[in-house]
């Protein structure tokens, strides 16, 4: 007689051993997505999540999609292998896919369905190339369990503009307006801030140095004249 298999005995596993992303273009933008995001909701109870799986119906292995960029509050902070819907109890708030026209149908009917009925506040698909959304960015918002096309460019979960620059999503503070630096920008902001103290250093080791000297200066006219100040 054959045993039931327990829930606990299910496998759900971490990789299918497919590429990441179709294009490095498309790697690209999900890893920058990624850190910026990793950095903006640092110290928060929240994680962002890349090309992970995401298991939404226990017992169901097979019930599984891996979004490109993930978002979900009021979990442990952190990376996982995968991601269990009912283990954390929290869906994601925001998705993030990097389409193409490849994937537009699967990111635009199977997708947009599943995270409509999952209850993911916002989806954003993102076309770096341009390929078949003109304006590269299209998000969804729900309303009523339905989504409706965001025409703001705004995530509500996030409280950030975004906006396309070349083949990115960037992305500014709405309380601020600051732009949330990529890896690359926050190299650079670091090199020229380092700079600018190194510049401050060799001005205040000047300062110091016409100090001294001015100081040996009035000494000498002391040891000639006496104490100038009677």
């Amino acid at each position: 007689m054959l045993e039931a298999v327990s829930k606990t005995d299910i496998i759900y596993p971490s990789s299918d051993g497919e590429p990441v992303a179709e294009t490095y273009i498309h790697l690209y933008a999900i890893l920058t997505t990624l850190e910026v995001l990793k950095q903006y909701l640092s110290g928060q109870q929240a994680t962002v999540l890349a090309n992970q799986f995401m298991y939404y119906s226990q017992g169901l292995p097979r019930m599984r999609v891996a979004p490109d960029v993930m978002v979900i509050f009021n979990v442990e902070p952190g990376g996982r292998d995968n991601y269990k819907i009912w283990e954390e109890k929290a869906v994601p708030q925001v998705i993030f896919e990097m389409t193409s026209p490849g994937t537009k149908s699967q990111d635009q009917e199977f997708k947009k369905t599943l995270y409509e009925q999952l209850g993911v506040k916002e989806y954003w698909l993102f076309d770096p190339k341009g390929e078949w959304i003109h304006e590269k960015l299209k998000g969804y918002r729900l309303r009523n369990n339905l989504y409706e096309i965001i025409e703001d460019n705004r995530s509500e979960p996030l409280q950030l503009q975004l906006k396309v620059e070349g083949q990115l999503i960037c992305f500014y503070r709405e309380d601020t307006g600051e732009k949330l630096l990529i890896p690359e920008e926050l190299a650079a902001a670091l090199k020229q801030k380092e700079a600018e103290l190194q510049q401050k250093e060799i001005e205040l080791q000047q300062e110091k140095q016409k100090l001294s000297e001015m100081e040996s200066m009035l000494e000498k006219y002391r040891q000639q004249f006496g104490d100038l100040s009677e």
